[in-house]
């Protein structure tokens, strides 16, 4: 028994358009989230480094700066903007190559 008359329903699946869109997460962007992952985990290594040799205090010390001064670099890079570019400041001549 053939169904030609019939139209075939497909099932519909949900379109995700964000797909332009830099990855995003709690404010940061793109590779800023490793940068951010990154900067946690050394924070980690260094506060468990530091706690090993000179006890908790210092161990705490080395937390707090390893944080603080990895949150100043994602945040002063990301304001610059995704693809941090090298910005040339001054008067630039460029000579012509071919004889006229």
């Amino acid at each position: 028994m053939e169904t030609k008359g019939k139209d075939t329903r497909y099932p519909d699946y949900p379109l995700f358009r964000g797909l332009q869109r830099p990855l995003e997460f709690m404010g940061l962007q793109g590779r800023y989230i490793y940068w951010a992952a990154g900067a946690v985990g050394g924070a980690i290594l260094g506060f468990i480094i530091a706690y090993i040799i000179a006890g908790f205090v210092a161990g705490l010390v080395v937390l707090v700066i390893a944080v603080c001064v990895g949150a100043g670099m994602i945040l002063f890079k990301q304001r610059r903007g995704l693809h941090g570019k090298k910005v040339e400041r001054g008067v630039f001549v460029y000579a012509s190559s071919m004889r006229l």
